[in-house]
């Protein structure tokens, strides 16, 4: 559904055309320092700034708390952040309806809902819907204390040089995708419960909920296949765990293992192009050509890493609570 967590636990709503969307966020520790200052980088860079690729759509993100905030302190009770939808164009989306697009969830939201759904700009399946997983992970990364995680795009288009990668986008007239790599440091032994709430597991239950992802890997990923067991075992060389060699990425049986937590998502290009594609009219029951209009990214990836943080981030302070490990920090 539109809930993830345990303990630390995370409701996103809203549409991408509605009045707004936001983030409801339980099982925040009382105290916890939080001022609207804290949130505005992370908010910021999720929008993507003036940067080439990124959508001209531009809404102020700017968070308002309706609960759980009392003298810029969590107060133990539900943390309800709401953000404002202003710059919308729904017309767009009206002149197409009788048109699914294809990569787009249009299609199955319809058959799904009844045709009830919203449609205008993505509805409630829009990337949208991001900036609250964002606002969540700020609260989370508060939580973490020194824990730190950052998320960095490795690669664009096939290209590991990201403007080369998107020169190559604007040359096509199409859009592209891209590799964003997730690493957190200062991570303790033990988070991780298997088999089913792995540190893999739920990292990747919260990452594909990131829309656009269509893949995740840990350490050396899928090379790791094409290694013999020698090469891809990491040695440990100290009684704190440390290894010679991350090939594990820092997970081991589902738990961490100390050493630095290492993975990387794939996100594929944005179904939005202006490329003319060959698809179904379901008013007329034919295929015809068709075009997406509106305002979109060139590659959405660009707009992932603190998306990607944010997710982490809540998988993390959800286990360290687990753990019962947060007094210590906060």
């Amino acid at each position: 559904m539109n809930s993830f967590g345990r303990i630390f636990r995370v409701n996103i709503f809203g549409e991408s055309h509605g009045e707004g969307v936001g983030v409801l966020i339980d099982g925040v520790p009382a105290g916890l320092p939080l001022k609207t200052e804290d949130f505005l980088p992370d908010l910021e860079r999720r929008k993507g700034g003036q940067q080439k690729g990124t959508t001209p759509r531009k809404e102020d993100d700017f968070p308002f708390f309706k609960s759980g905030l009392f003298n810029d302190k969590a107060t133990g009770a539900p943390i309800t952040i709401l953000f404002e939808n202003n710059n919308t164009r729904s017309g767009d989306y009206a002149k197409q309806r009788a048109v699914p697009r294809p990569g787009h969830a249009d299609f199955v939201a319809s058959k799904k809902f009844g045709g009830n759904e919203d449609y205008r700009g993505g509805g409630h399946f829009s990337g949208r819907l991001t900036v609250g997983l964002v606002a969540a992970g700020v609260v989370a990364k508060k939580i973490l204390g020194d824990i730190k995680v950052e998320a960095t795009i490795t690669e664009v288009g096939g290209e590991k040089d990201v403007e080369k990668g998107l020169q190559k986008a604007i040359e096509a007239k199409d859009s592209v995708g891209g590799i964003v790599e997730c690493r957190v440091s200062g991570l303790p032994i033990g988070l991780g419960e298997p088999f089913f709430d792995s540190v893999e597991s739920l990292l990747g239950h919260a990452v594909f909920a990131i829309p656009a992802v269509r893949g995740v890997e840990f350490g050396t990923g899928f090379a790791a296949a094409k290694m013999f067991g020698v090469e891809h075992n990491d040695a440990i060389e100290n009684a704190e765990g440390k290894t010679i060699t991350n090939h594990a990425g820092g997970v081991v049986g589902g738990i961490t293992n100390g050493n630095e937590l290492v993975f990387r998502i794939a996100i594929k290009p944005t179904s939005s192009t202006p490329k003319d594609q060959f698809t179904l009219n379901w008013e007329t029951n034919e295929m015809e050509t068709f075009s997406v209009k509106g305002r979109h990214d060139l590659c959405i990836a660009l707009r992932v890493p603190p998306v990607l943080e944010a997710v982490t981030a809540i998988v993390l302070a959800d286990l360290m609570l687990l753990e019962q490990r947060v007094k210590r920090i906060i």
